[in-house]
């Protein structure tokens, strides 16, 4: 029975799964840890990264336990609305409101109508939010509802019904992508798809036709010389290294520089030579996307084994839950969650590996970025209500 007084706080103190929230914690509070020491030279020992990364855990930590309580299942329900919100929310880069960085427009805030209105403290106004980040967790839930509803009713080896949810994830692909530009966001969604397809039990035939398909027109653009601009310079500085190094190859260059010097046990934090230039062109993006360089050259491949293992801890959390969740919907959520953590983990890491091209996904919790923490949070809260109602009636209860 359950026990007088507890309360909703007590219920969502003791049902949320601490483990999930416990391995979250420890990557952000490593990650605060290397973004001090990536901030520490170059921005003259500021610590305004390192509060606002505080700021986004101690709202994602909110956002964790209140999502905790969310039934997905009634959520997907209402799909229509949850649609809705997807596209509205993205459709917002379009207003007053849309941010546009590094040619980017994929963030929301006020900072850029603080520029033209010429106030200051919206102009330097610190928090801002990616469209792409939120809308994954809906995209996840509404995904799964319906990969499992044409599983039930109908067939998912048959082309009519599997060109439905690919048609849901190119249509949110090239809606985000046009309007942002941003495509390495948009990846993500393709790479969620094909790992909650492939759970779903959709026909390996489309996979692979799928994948090879896409595969094969890369190849062809490339060879035929249609793939040209800036993303040819990024596939090209990754097949040759020698092309551009003092251009588009220069922020790898620099990354490889900064992680392979680190050796074993690294050069020791705020002592390392690239991370602690007061120049910034010494490690573009120390603290966002090259977060893991950082990592390498003052902590050594000791250092970035933990940052793996504790990511990899996550990942097999979220699939420990998806194997034990109470329904197949919420099973394909935490499917989803763990590849949208896997594709940032392997795409950031083979990027500063020079094995990727820079697509600037950064490291899930680890990276500079209050909002990424925040939905990263909430997203591993909607895994955590899925482990809650994955216990039985009478231990819920108790």
């Amino acid at each position: 029975m359950r026990h007088r007084g507890s309360g909703l706080l007590g219920d969502l103190l003791i049902q949320a799964d601490w483990v999930l929230f416990a391995l979250c914690s420890l990557a952000t509070f490593y990650g605060m840890l290397l973004i001090l020491s990536a901030t520490h030279t170059v921005y003259n020992g500021t610590l305004k990264y390192v509060a606002v990364q505080g700021v986004g855990y101690a709202l994602g930590s909110v956002f964790y336990f209140l999502l905790s309580s969310l039934d997905v299942a009634e959520l997907s329900k209402k799909w229509k609305w949850v649609l809705g919100f997807n596209v509205g929310f993205i459709l917002l880069l379009l207003t007053p409101f849309g941010m546009t960085r590094n040619n980017n427009r994929a963030w929301l805030g006020v900072n850029d109508i603080g520029k033209k209105l010429g106030i200051g403290f919206l102009k330097n106004f610190p928090f801002y939010v990616q469209p792409a980040e939120i809308v994954k967790i809906t995209f996840i839930i509404l995904l799964a509802r319906q990969l499992v509803w044409l599983r039930e009713e109908h067939d998912l080896k048959r082309f009519r019904y599997v060109i439905q949810p690919v048609f849901h994830v190119m249509f949110m692909f090239v809606l985000y992508y046009v309007i942002s530009r941003d495509a390495g966001s948009g990846l993500v969604y393709l790479f969620v798809f094909v790992c909650m397809a492939f759970a779903a039990g959709m026909a390996a035939r489309w996979l692979i036709l799928g994948l090879g398909g896409a595969a094969g027109a890369l190849v062809a653009a490339w060879r035929f010389g249609l793939l040209r601009g800036d993303w040819y310079k990024r596939i090209k500085v990754v097949l040759d290294h020698s092309f551009e190094p003092q251009g588009k190859g220069w922020q790898q260059t620099r990354g490889m520089l900064a992680l392979g010097s680190g050796g074993l046990t690294g050069k020791g934090l705020f002592h390392g030579t690239q991370t602690q230039s007061p120049y910034r062109s010494s490690l573009p993006e120390r603290q966002t996307d090259f977060i893991f360089c950082v990592c390498g050259e003052e902590l050594g491949f000791l250092g970035c084994a933990v940052v793996l293992l504790l990511l990899l801890a996550i990942v097999v959390r979220c699939v420990v839950v998806a194997r034990d969740a109470s329904s197949s919907m919420e099973s394909l959520v935490c499917v989803g969650m763990a590849g949208m953590l896997m594709f940032q983990t392997v795409a950031n890491i083979g990027m500063c590996l020079f094995l990727l091209p820079v697509i600037g996904l950064t490291l899930p919790f680890f990276s500079y970025g209050g909002t990424s923490v925040m939905t990263l949070f909430a997203a591993m809260g909607v895994v955590s209500g899925i482990k809650k109602r994955s216990r039985p009636e009478w231990l819920m209860n108790s």
